[in-house]
């Protein structure tokens, strides 16, 4: 038995014939040590709300709970998860709040009222990077959240990273960036999964700004990342003509090198030139 008097996780995954579906992006993982140290990296829980997307059998649902969090809101798609799940409520009696259905459609400020909220998930690739996106695009800002603690493939986690001047900073690092300090905590190894993803997987930590600077629109940003990095082997004075008729003379004003490719452009470079585009 494990230290919260719940099966092992394999026990439980053969109970409830629970293996994992690709379709779903499952990929589970059994070591309740990892799942801890996931939780754990997400700072103190005592006294928050923690939304976790796709528990399956609830190995970092468990962690969660183990390492202090108040209340967990876990959402699930998947039905044959559900009375796994549920042996988790009754083992920590009005802490665990299973919702069933879809991540992408949820109303994630209405789920953390009235309480301090962290989000700790393990995501499923299949839609990680659209969920960070809505995390991070939220018109309220500072957000419902005061920390995101994400698993991704580590690709996508160097992305989020990534300074200027290398392939991997793009359009995701710049919003990511803009409104968060973003950092890698560290590596997951495919072996800790069932079944093992084919990749590598990251664990990364976004802390909100309170005022992200200089100021200006994130649906405005959004356009001028989408046009810059449209067609990042251009320099800018050619990549921004789909977004401006006259992107250099906008360029020399903000005192921007026009023929700097968008990878070499600082997150706080594109935050002045949204600030202008959109008045």
């Amino acid at each position: 038995m494990s230290e919260d008097a719940l099966p092992p996780l394999r026990e439980v995954i053969a109970q409830h014939g629970l293996a994992a579906k690709k379709a779903l992006g499952q990929n589970f993982l059994f070591d309740l040590n990892l799942t801890r140290r996931i939780a754990r990296a997400a700072g103190p829980l005592e006294g928050f709300k923690v939304i976790e997307i796709g528990p399956g059998p609830g190995g970092l649902t468990r962690a969660l709970l183990m390492e202090g969090a108040t209340n967990v809101i876990a959402i699930e798609r998947d039905d044959r998860a559900l009375a796994a799940l549920a042996d988790i409520s009754a083992a920590y009696p009005g802490k665990l709040t299973v919702i069933p259905g879809d991540a992408l459609e949820m109303d994630y400020a209405k789920l953390a009222a009235g309480m301090p909220t962290k989000i700790v998930a393990n995501l499923p690739y299949n839609i990680a990077t659209p969920l960070l996106i809505g995390w991070i695009a939220g018109a309220d800002w500072p957000p419902f959240y005061e920390s995101l603690t994400l698993m991704f493939q580590k690709e996508v986690a160097e992305r989020i990273v990534a300074k200027p001047g290398g392939k991997d900073f793009g359009r995701l690092s710049v919003l990511c960036q803009y409104r968060t300090g973003a950092k890698k905590l560290f590596d997951v190894n495919r072996s800790a999964f069932t079944p093992p993803p084919k990749v590598t997987s990251s664990i990364v930590q976004l802390i909100p700004r309170p005022k992200p600077e200089p100021e200006c629109r994130l649906e405005v940003l959004e356009r001028v990342t989408a046009a810059a990095f449209g067609q990042r082997r251009k320099m800018l004075r050619a990549s921004l003509r789909s977004l401006l008729p006259e992107p250099e003379l906008l360029l020399n004003e903000l005192s921007i090198n026009p023929e700097l490719r968008a990878e070499q452009l600082p997150v706080e470079a594109f935050a002045r030139l949204a600030a202008k585009v959109g008045g």
